[in-house]
């Protein structure tokens, strides 16, 4: 994402309109001179990349989109490192206490590194030049750290990443936000429930699957005190917002006037239509190694029901729960599978909470037995499920002993 000096957006009344650049012709040439320098800087320092970039702007009128693309290369597809012999504040303690034992010139100074290459070389089994040692000294400098690697992107990639920052950075000010998302495969709910876990958002949940969802987010100036940080997990939820197929957004701003010094409210909208790219992945097929080798063994299991990944949504009051997995047969009996291995205390109370309000008459939970349940304050004797104890691994024909029992 950009820091706000590279954001650039204007007022149409009270709505906020991000800067969103075309993919054309010249924009693309614009990007392919970026992505050459940084190409060209590959093994060469933080500093020298910075000199060749500001070369590059001039006197141009567009020096902050450039330095906007330029950041998104830095930042995303580019590593620095620091390179040296030793931790540089070991290195320099080393030089400077060998440096101390004589008295200062050109001779001693290239005694004093010779010195110390042949001990380094012997302690660290490795061949240690005196220009390592001038190179390492003070390698942990931003602008003495070498780009090591850099990740090629396309002009098109580029340039839909700036796109998508630049309206990511409309919410790092957000007082509100309401996202309705709507006529969706459950999958897709399933990663946008799974990023706003992540990025631990304060949401309100209404709605069903059939119905769609209506998300209410509080953002970081609803908070007592604003939080950029929390702007910043709003912004990030965008990229997996793009991966629903229908859905719109609303969000309400709170903006400081420039001249003034007084807040002013803004208002943004955003929909499915809006052309933005995401670069988050779809997200893994399953959540642990326990559901994968389940899934993947029962596929050898001669039986008549029927495996189906993550398809039901169960709407909670405020939230929603998304079991793993429903065990359909052909005579129409239906159950939801939830599996639970994760032993850390406030997401079990959590599940077991979900699964009491869901009130669901088909559910089997698979409990590990290595879970500590008394810890956390739960009694499986509360819990309205069908209970299936597994140790490593959960066996299908376990599964297959309960659907039998019904």
């Amino acid at each position: 994402m950009l820091p706000t000096e590279f954001l650039i957006n204007r007022l149409n009344g009270e709505e906020i309109i991000p800067k969103r650049l075309p993919i054309n012709s010249i924009m693309c040439a614009i990007a392919d001179e970026l992505i050459t320098c940084f190409q060209q800087a590959v093994g060469g320092t933080q500093g020298e990349l910075d000199r060749k970039l500001q070369s590059m702007e001039g006197d141009s009128p567009d020096y902050r989109l450039k330095r906007g693309l330029a950041h998104i290369l830095k930042s995303s597809f580019s590593t620095f490192e620091i390179v040296s012999p030793l931790e540089p504040k070991e290195l320099r303690r080393r030089v400077f206490t060998l440096a101390s034992q004589s008295i200062p010139s050109r001779q001693a100074t290239e005694e004093t590194l010779e010195t110390l290459s042949s001990a380094l070389t012997q302690e660290l089994n490795q061949e240690v030049l005196p220009h390592h040692i001038r190179t390492g000294l003070y390698a942990d400098l931003q602008e003495n750290r070498i780009l090591t690697q850099y990740e090629d992107p396309a002009a098109e990639a580029l340039l839909h990443r700036y796109n998508l920052s630049q309206v990511q950075g409309i919410f790092y000010r957000a007082s509100h936000m309401t996202i309705n998302a709507h006529r969706n495969v459950p999958g897709q709910y399933k990663l946008l429930f799974r990023y706003l876990k992540l990025f631990q958002l304060m949401t309100y949940i209404e709605g069903d699957a059939d119905h769609g969802f209506t998300i209410t987010i509080d953002g970081p100036t609803s908070l007592f005190k604003p939080s950029t940080r929390y702007g910043l997990a709003i912004a990030k939820l965008l990229p997996a917002l793009l991966h629903v197929t229908k859905w719109s957004l609303k969000a309400t701003l709170q903006k400081r006037d420039p001249y003034n010094g007084t807040l002013k409210t803004g208002h943004f909208a955003l929909d499915d239509k809006c052309g933005l790219v995401t670069h988050y992945p779809t997200g893994k097929t399953y959540d642990s190694m326990v559901e994968e080798s389940f899934a993947k063994r029962w596929d050898s299991q001669k039986t008549g029901w029927i495996l189906e990944r993550e398809v039901e949504l169960i709407p909670l009051p405020g939230s929603v729960m998304i079991p793993d997995f429903r065990l359909v047969h052909p005579d129409g009996r239906d159950f939801l599978l939830e599996i639970v291995g994760f032993w850390r205390p406030d997401y079990l109370q959590k599940k077991f909470y979900q699964v009491r309000r869901s009130e669901c008459d088909n559910l089997i939970l698979a409990i590990s037995e290595r879970l500590n349940l008394d810890k956390a304050g739960i009694k499986v004797e509360d819990v309205p499920a069908k209970i299936i104890w597994f140790k490593d691994k959960l066996s299908p024909k376990a599964v297959l002993k309960v659907l039998d029992q019904v």
